[in-house]
């Protein structure tokens, strides 16, 4: 319950205006609640037993009685609906905040983090655990304004009748004992749903992100089993937290009521002895079915409290990770071809290193092709020229300057990244090159040009307009590569970083694609990743990667004799190629023998 508080404590302190105006609507609620108690009293004493005496009804009494009825009830009303808009205001505030310092510490955050955390626990951080963090502020107006409630309607109780009021408070105990054991019964119930809805987030987003593994291989009867595991499993967990509140609800519904019982069977009695009149024990006994109502205000925070605690822990937790890339106020401005540069250049993930010592200089304009076997760390290596992650040792140095000290923003204005795996928006081919980036259709087409990709846009009904489909699925894999390079060289980088980025090409288009980028006006420095003999030897130079360590570099002729890891790998499918017309020929000539 203390850290519930505490979670509430940060609500209060961030929204304190907003706050204050729903309590003060809460508490004019509350007090004009107890006025109702004490206006239903008066008209009892001043009119209803002088008209059932006396026959007949005073204008006076009447008027009277109306009117205050009246000026409660709209009292009552006003702070009813100043209450509710501003804790609907608070509550969404804090639930929007939450979200944007969440999705803004994703950014912050490394790739390595996102490695280590699945992305249906990310979404669920964003969306169920923000929400159920800031549940309580719907009620905690209404609970903390009753408690003005509470305190007027005992003082009321106990300037009426002492001894009622006396009989009456014996629920306050009660309710502190059921409210001790809900909390310790609920708690670990509700950390255990709110990370099974996490779970259950994971797996829809891999079956769906996974569509066409899960189809071609026939696993939909696997996944739907795999999802209804978890679906039941979570279901269960909500009804045993289900259970705990509907056993809770009822109990403290039924203490106040508890009280009224006992409240009328001492009033009778003192009734009879003529301690007090009957417009008091009507008063007492309606001051305590209001009492009623502000309990429960007070048991909806109580019973919101421990999913709330877990949800801001879940919130926390991603809040306080440290890691986040640091960003100094270098710029890497220019127009021209940048130059590229790694010192020292060490990597791991976890206690698995994967890139040695790498040094590397690529001089401005130059295309460079990175060879290597699977394995090697030519991707990680990739990644570190755009920053997607900070080395662990060296630096990567674009025009002589570290990018640990580019300002925020800096890397990705003068270095574009094309990776292998190829996304798309389901948006126009406009949108997915453009990326909200304010260019005209002229630059737009310009960069189709240059990545071979202009002739088949124009063929589409509607051009540019065109609906590329969720993961552009109504393209093929070429097309959508290319469209991702057009992306990449709309934005003129000065350095262009290609993860086999040509890889689904034909080796015709390919050449055309690296030819272009090496003649266009707006030419820039080329990294590329590169398995195809066709790519490799479009490049000016070749970096030859293995076991995480640079081996040889130099133009693929020098290469290509002096390199025998280099050479197999490159020439693997030349040999394996020629081995089989080795084998063809020799089983040729045996079955010529065996005729002859």
């Amino acid at each position: 319950m203390r850290q519930g508080f505490r979670v509430l404590g940060v609500a209060i302190r961030s929204e304190r205006g907003v706050f204050a105006v729903a309590v003060l609507s809460s508490a004019v609620y509350g007090v004009m609640t107890v006025a109702s108690a004490w206006a239903l009293g008066w008209a009892t004493q001043n009119l209803v037993l002088p008209s059932l005496a006396e026959g007949r009804v005073a204008d006076g009494a009447l008027t009277t009685a109306v009117l205050l009825i009246l000026g409660v009830a709209l009292l009552k009303a006003t702070g009813v609906a100043g209450r509710r808009y501003f804790a609907g205001v608070m509550q969404y505030r804090m639930q929007a905040r939450s979200r944007r310092e969440v999705t803004r510490q994703y950014l912050r955050l490394p790739l390595a983090w996102h490695h280590k955390h699945p992305t249906g626990q990310l979404l669920s951080n964003a969306s169920a655990d923000a929400e159920a963090a800031w549940a309580p502020l719907a009620p905690l107006p209404m609970a903390v304004g009753v408690v003005v409630m509470l305190v007027t309607a005992a003082v009321a109780l106990v300037a009426t009748d002492p001894v009622l009021a006396l009989v009456g408070f014996l629920i306050f105990p009660a309710i502190a004992v059921l409210n001790f054991v809900y909390q310790r019964r609920l708690s670990p119930l509700a950390t255990r749903a709110q990370q099974l809805r996490a779970e259950v987030s994971e797996v829809a987003h891999e079956s769906f992100d996974g569509a066409l593994v899960v189809k071609t291989l026939g696993r939909e009867d696997e996944e739907t089993a795999r999802f209804r595991a978890g679906a039941e499993e979570l279901r269960d967990a909500n009804i045993a937290v289900g259970r705990v509140r509907g056993l809770f609800d009822p109990l403290l519904e039924a203490l106040p009521i508890l009280g009224v019982l006992a409240v009328l069977l001492v009033g009778a009695g003192r009734l009879e002895s003529g301690a007090i009149t009957p417009g008091v024990l009507v008063q007492v006994a309606y001051l305590f079915t209001l009492l009623a109502f502000p309990i429960r205000a007070l048991g909806w925070v109580l019973a919101e409290l421990p999913r709330a605690v877990v949800g801001y822990e879940r919130v926390r937790a991603v809040l306080d990770t440290t890691g986040s890339m640091e960003y100094g106020s270098a710029t890497l401005t220019g127009e021209k071809p940048a130059g590229l540069r790694v010192q020292g250049l060490g990597y791991s993930y976890g206690d698995s290193a994967v890139l040695h010592e790498v040094d590397l200089d690529v001089p401005p304009g130059r295309t460079v092709a990175l060879v290597g076997p699977t394995g090697s760390g030519k991707s990680t290596l990739a990644q570190t020229f755009v920053r997607l992650v900070d080395p662990a040792r060296g630096a990567v140095l674009i025009d002589g300057v570290d990018l640990r000290e580019v300002a925020r923003g800096g890397v990705s204005e003068a270095v574009a990244l094309v990776p292998q795996q190829t996304f798309l928006f389901d948006d126009t081919v406009r949108g997915n090159v453009t990326l909200g980036l304010p260019v005209g259709d002229e630059e737009v087409w310009a960069a189709l040009r240059l990545a071979q990709a202009d002739g088949f846009v124009s063929a589409l009904p509607g051009g540019l307009d065109t609906r590329v489909g969720e993961r552009g699925t109504s393209l093929s894999g070429g097309q959508r590569q290319r469209l991702a390079l057009a992306r990449a060289l709309v934005r003129r980088p000065r350095l262009l970083v290609l993860d086999d980025a040509t890889s689904s090409v034909d080796p015709q288009v390919e050449a055309k694609i690296l030819q272009g980028l090496r003649d266009t006006a707006q030419a820039s420095t080329v990294v590329v990743v590169a398995y195809r003999m066709a790519t490799i030897a479009l490049a000016d130079e070749v970096v030859y990667l293995e076991h995480g360590r640079v081996t040889d570099q130099g133009p693929h002729e020098l290469l290509l004799p002096r390199c025998e890891g280099y050479r197999n790998l490159v020439t693997a499918y030349e040999r394996e190629e020629a081995e089989r017309e080795a084998l063809d020929a020799e089983e040729a000539e045996k079955e010529e023998e065996v005729s002859a």
